[in-house]
């Protein structure tokens, strides 16, 4: 289904002119320098394509001839390879190595037939090839880096646009190439129609974390992979055709800054539709992290989710077309498929909009209405890291949201361990433990709509929201009465009255005694010990221990108590002085 969906993808790019899909024979490629020559085959300049500064440097991408998958083996590519196979540099101590590799690419473009090795730009190269002088290369303010770097490197005849594997005669031959191919019996798993199989997948790259050149999900490389006597990629028939296409779609996805792609913890998300929809490249400023140029981006993302329901994209067309959503990890050699997932942009937009309803928690005005999957994530980290991001975490994450079924219990363990390490309960973390309780809450007893509200539900009777209440109330009253301290109780009891209340709250209330006596206006402790009150109704004992969900509970009734410390003067600060 991932393949076929890939392989429906490409064919609907490639009938887009303005998508410049690849077609078979070619690949995109990025290539930091063009070798410019003049029509004698000598060096007229190294062109540097990257743009950037240092280390952020990007070269262009260009269509090239489609390159061979390198293993162990001498294999070149037609008109462009690395530095080693192009001008025979010794890069890696193994300088017989390199002779071999460079032979390679000259007997390649030499083996083309003699009407197109007199075309113009492949006469040219053939020139510079058979007189190579690199003495004339290193004057070249870019040599250094090439020798250093082993880049890609190509040719462009003096005064052409195109490159010379652009040439029209050269297209011709590899488009002539492709299409004079004799049929096989072989039969492909994803068309169903006769092709011979591709033995190797060509390389999935931009898949964060994999192989820098690349990896695969379609591969049999040992013989344990092996059966009844069929290997590699014989044991999962694929076209050749096909196989072109769906790697070529899923690298078109995975590109540098792809509209279609998100990067959460180590999860690659892509996102495409059977056909043109706005929601193909909206999905990453929904889930994404807003950029410091549009810090409102996500805002208007979500907003526009939300009016596009509300003006019945449940019920038109756009609603009924069919979203792809595939997530990939890097595995080994492999790449692993995290989650997949279809379905129509109606059921897809229903579910995200309930995931961030499900977020929706009382906030300060700094804060985001809508927090991205990034930050959410990042909040349940160690010093709030992106690298230090539970594995297998995003991925599940993002397929709760997308399949409408409760949240990872590892989200909210990893949660209500971060707080209880650094004893604060931020907005992300409030909000995500919020969602989890609630999604959960409701995934078992379908007839409630959430337990926990946006902001203070005073009529919450659950022990571990109201023993988070009444912590809150408490470090109030320490605050109150010293002002300007560095440390509160929260800093020294939090992980303890969270989960062991019984152990610390008869010590805290003994302290109540102390600090709300040091209160200056009597009426503002009057009122306080009216809260406490209030919070402990009911309250006979204070419990050994509570569960994780509890313990979540207990954080969002902290949360909750102490916004609305903030939110308004609920609790009089008049009074009477002592």
């Amino acid at each position: 289904m991932i393949l076929q969906s890939l392989y429906d993808y490409y064919q609907r790019k490639c009938a887009d002119p303005e998508a410049h899909m690849a077609s078979p024979g070619f690949e995109r490629k990025e290539i930091p320098f063009i070798f410019e020559i003049d029509v004698e085959g000598a060096l007229i300049q190294i062109e540097d394509t990257r743009e950037g500064e240092a280390k952020k440097k990007r070269a262009r991408s260009y269509l090239l001839p489609q390159g061979f998958k390198k293993t162990s083996g001498v294999v070149s590519n037609l008109f462009w390879d690395n530095a080693t196979y192009v001008l025979g540099l010794e890069t890696k101590g193994k300088p017989g190595r390199a002779v071999e590799q460079h032979k390679a690419f000259i007997a390649n473009i030499e083996a083309l037939p003699e009407a197109l090795r007199i075309d113009q730009g492949v006469s040219a190269v053939i020139k510079f090839l058979q007189d190579l002088n690199l003495e004339r290369c290193s004057q070249d303010s870019n040599w250094p880096e090439i020798s250093e770097t082993n880049p890609n490197l190509t040719f462009r005849l003096q005064g052409a646009t195109e490159l010379v594997c652009q040439r029209p005669a050269i297209v011709a031959h590899i488009d002539q190439s492709q299409s004079s191919k004799e049929p096989s019996s072989d039969l492909c798993l994803i068309t169903g129609d006769h092709d011979e199989s591709a033995r190797l997948h060509t390389a999935i790259k931009g898949v964060w974390g994999a192989q820098t050149a690349g990896a695969n999900i379609v591969s049999f490389n040992l013989n344990a992979f092996n059966s009844y006597g069929k290997t590699q990629g014989a044991n999962a028939p694929v076209g050749k055709r096909a196989t072109f296409a769906y790697t070529t779609a899923l690298n078109h996805l995975l590109r540098k800054n792809s509209p279609q792609r998100l990067q959460v913890g180590d999860t690659s998300t892509v996102f495409w539709a059977d056909r043109p929809s706005d929601w193909e490249t909206g999905m990453t400023n929904v889930f994404g992290e807003p950029t410091k140029d549009d810090p409102d981006s996500n805002v208007r993302a979500v907003e526009s989710l939300y009016r596009a329901i509300d003006k019945g994209l449940l019920e038109n067309e756009e609603g009924l077309t069919q979203f792809f959503v595939l997530g990939l990890a890097p595995n080994a050699a492999r790449i692993a498929i995290r989650f997949w997932h279809h379905s129509t942009v109606a059921e897809m937009t229903t579910r995200i909009k309930q995931h961030f309803e499900d977020l929706s928690i009382i906030r300060s005005e700094r804060d985001p209405p809508y927090l991205s999957l990034f930050r959410l994530l990042v909040s349940t980290a160690t010093q709030n890291k992106a690298d230090n991001i539970a594995p297998n975490i995003s991925g599940d994450l993002i397929r709760s949201i997308l399949t409408g079924t409760p949240y990872p219990q590892t989200l909210l363990a990893a949660a209500v361990r971060r707080i209880r390490a650094e004893h604060e309960v931020t907005y992300a973390r409030a909000a995500l433990i919020k969602a989890c309780i609630n999604r959960n809450t409701r995934y078992q007893q379908t007839h409630l709509k959430e337990e926990l509200k946006m902001s203070l539900d005073e009529n919450n009777r659950n022990i571990g929201y109201r023993l988070g209440r009444l912590f809150s109330v408490l470090e109030k009253i320490q605050e109150e009465a010293n002002p300007g301290l560095n440390a509160t109780i929260r800093d020294r009891f939090y992980g303890a009255a969270a989960s062991t209340p019984v152990t610390v709250f008869s010590t805290l209330i003994k302290l109540k005694n102390h600090h709300i006596s040091k209160l200056e206006h009597r009426g503002r402790a009057v009122n306080l010990e009216k809260c406490i009150g209030e919070v402990m109704d009911d309250i006979s004992d204070f419990p050994a221990n509570l569960s994780l969900p509890d313990q979540g509970r207990f954080a969002i009734g902290y949360y909750h108590q102490r916004q609305n410390f903030f939110k308004k003067a609920s609790i009089p600060t008049e009074g009477v002085k002592s």
